[in-house]
Parts: structure tokens; C-alpha cells; sequence
């Protein structure tokens, strides 16, 4: 997810996007456990994009 997409969204939608992207990275962390990750990258990408966000909210928050 680039950070212009997540700068054109309002700040209730960038916390929608943070509960989607935690639930997959709840799934991520589950199949992980069980061992039987597709996607191995996709973990570190969840990871980052999750901070992405909290950084571009926090942004927004402290504009006023």
C-alpha cells in the first residue's frame, strides 16, 4: 500500500483499514503457528503497512 492511498483516505477509514489489516495479520501470525504459510512476505508487508497507517494517522491528528 503506497502512502498517497492512505493520505486520501479520512481518518475513520485509515482505522478501518489498521482493524482489516491486523485481523489478517492475526491470520498470518495463525497459519504460521500451524505451519502452513503461502505467503511467507506477506507477514513483514501486513507488519508495515500497519505502521504506515498509524504514522499517516497520527499526521492527521496533529494538522488539528
Amino acid at each position: 500500500m503506497k502512502p498517497n492511498d492512505i493520505r486520501n483516505m479520512t481518518a475513520v477509514e485509515i482505522e478501518q483499514k489498521i482493524a482489516s489489516l491486523k485481523e489478517e495479520q492475526f491470520k498470518l501470525r495463525s497459519e504460521m503457528v500451524s505451519g502452513r504459510v503461502e505467503r511467507p512476505h506477506r507477514f513483514s508487508a501486513v507488519k508495515n503497512d500497519i505502521a504506515r497507517c498509524y504514522t499517516i494517522l497520527k499526521e492527521k491528528t496533529s494538522e488539528g
